[in-house]
């Protein structure tokens, strides 16, 4: 058997959930059994206490944890009673661990990472485990050029803030272990995965199948693999790190390093993905983009939403200065300036060089959303920054808020004033007054879900946000207000209704 090749058995595959079940290896198992202290430093890449904390138990969870999660050598006898129905020479055939000696006591080594993995997405929690390449921490190097990377935060970002409603053929285009597909996959009647790494797609096949589930898997580059076909729902996490190009000093990963120079390979695939997409289709996608000296990013990103010609909604999450981004992805590939000073030197000289040559000033980070319009209508075309927290998953909120424009995209005044509104269960309204005064000078509206948005209204806003209680129509309530104010209907519905129609794109009001 190839040393690189995990093997789909289905039999062994069943064995092996029977024993991570029965072992309660799971998120909350392993937390338990690892107390606080272990597992938040083991989310912080230190392995130290989760090793103390398991060195003298006999608990299974602690070999299953030694084994694949910390890459420690582990007695045979340990692995093998964690893993009684597989046994260790069916863990050795489907690729997970080195074949074990004779001996009870000889080192069991994992070849791979297996750990449990729990989320919840826009179609309740999900309950799996997933397998990849070991990780730094467990190797203790730098990592394989053709690493095949686990669920990190930007994995669990996207999974979150992917639309999760029906959808008859889905496309996770880069799909790495797998972990896009298999959201995908409980609510999609099938879901085609690519890459252009095959160690990724033995991975994301080992991982289906340990999740019970079939992938249509596919080998190539982009969408070369899928030309010529159409999909309901794209959704990317693709290799968009800005890496230097040309450089023998700067490993290039297959997981994260597209090929491309700059942001190229984001445009790419912000102004082809329509290619592919149905209409009615949207495509999610993850990542980076390049803010110039004098330049603004909307205008960047901007016009490739132009070029795409489709619906487009942009949220700009994060943005990192070149050496914060070049520190980032340099340790990220296992190079730290305390194990390799030399390397770290030269591999950071070279993200800098490189983003001098295009006078980048910033490197932003966020979320693309992308609609194929059923119709000729008025598009959706929104940039924005949302740095601050959000309350995930957000993947109903993005499929709301498109719906809503889909609805305002033919809703004339007239028939907007014939709606009966509420107010989100989740907003709130904060008065802002001076000391004595009657009449606020401030007034905001806070949500407490989706993007935490915060908008300040006027005093005619707030009286109609405060009438919306689902019993009066939308006209009836400007109506009033024209009254009570003194102004008449005609110049409270100038005033207002463009703001609701901000207020329903946005969550805050619903019809």
């Amino acid at each position: 058997m190839d040393p690189d090749t995990l093997t789909v058995d289905p039999a062994l595959i069943d064995a092996l959930r029977a024993d991570l079940t029965a072992a309660q290896f799971t998120v909350d198992g392993v937390e338990d059994l690892l107390g606080p202290m272990a597992a938040a430093a083991l989310h912080r890449e230190e392995p130290l206490p989760a090793l103390r904390a398991t060195a003298t138990t006999s608990d299974p969870r602690a070999a299953l944890v030694r084994t694949f999660v910390l890459g420690a050598d582990v007695d045979a006898s340990a692995v093998a009673a964690a893993l009684p129905t597989l046994g260790l020479d069916g863990a050795a055939r489907l690729g997970l661990v080195d074949a074990a000696g004779a001996d009870s006591h000889d080192p069991v080594r994992a070849r791979v990472d297996l750990r449990p993995y729990q989320a919840a997405d826009g179609a309740g929690q999900v309950d799996w485990w997933i397998a990849s390449d070991l990780g730094e921490l467990a190797t203790g190097g730098a990592l394989r050029t053709d690493h095949v990377l686990g669920v990190g935060g930007a994995s669990t970002t996207l999974a979150q803030v992917t639309v999760r409603d029906h959808r008859a053929r889905t496309l996770d285009l880069g799909t790495g272990c797998g972990i896009q597909a298999l959201h995908a996959s409980r609510h999609s009647d099938r879901v085609v995965a690519t890459d252009i790494s095959t160690r990724a797609l033995d991975f994301a096949r080992f991982n289906a199948a340990l999740a019970g589930t079939t992938l249509d898997l596919r080998a190539g580059s982009m969408l070369e693999p899928v030309a010529g076909e159409v999909f309901d729902l794209v959704v990317s996490n693709p290799p968009f790190v800005i890496t230097p190009r040309g450089r023998d000093d700067v490993p290039q990963y297959e997981y994260r390093d597209g090929g491309r120079t700059g942001d190229a390979i984001v445009r790419e695939l912000i102004t082809g993905v329509g290619g592919v997409l149905a209409p009615g289709g949207v495509a999610q996608l993850l990542g980076n983009w390049e803010v110039r000296r004098g330049d603004d990013w909307h205008e960047r990103v901007g016009a490739w939403l132009d070029e795409s010609g489709l619906d487009g909604w942009v949220v700009q999450r994060e943005i990192q200065d070149p050496a914060q981004y070049a520190e980032t992805w340099i340790r990220d590939g296992g190079t730290s300036p305390d194990r390799d000073p030399v390397g770290w030197r030269e591999r950071y000289g070279a993200w800098l060089d490189d983003f001098a040559q295009r006078d980048v000033e910033g490197i932003g980070f966020g979320i693309v959303v992308l609609h194929r319009p059923v119709d000729d209508r008025p598009r959706l075309r929104r940039l924005e920054e949302i740095t601050g927290t959000v309350r995930q998953p957000l993947g109903p909120v993005i499929s709301a808020a498109l719906a809503a424009h889909d609805r305002q995209a033919t809703l004339d005044d007239d028939a907007l004033s014939a709606l009966h509104l509420r107010v989100a269960p989740d907003v709130t309204e904060e008065r802002y007054l001076r000391p004595g005064d009657t009449d606020p000078q401030i007034v905001l509206l806070r949500q407490g879900g989706g993007f935490g948005r915060t908008v300040q209204v006027g005093t005619a806003l707030a009286g109609f946000v405060g009438a919306c209680d689902g019993e009066l129509s939308v006209g009836q309530i400007v109506g009033a207000l024209g009254a009570l104010l003194g102004v008449g209907a005609q110049a409270v519905a100038a005033d207002v209704l463009p703001e609701v129609r901000g207020l329903l794109a946005d969550g805050l009001l619903l019809t």
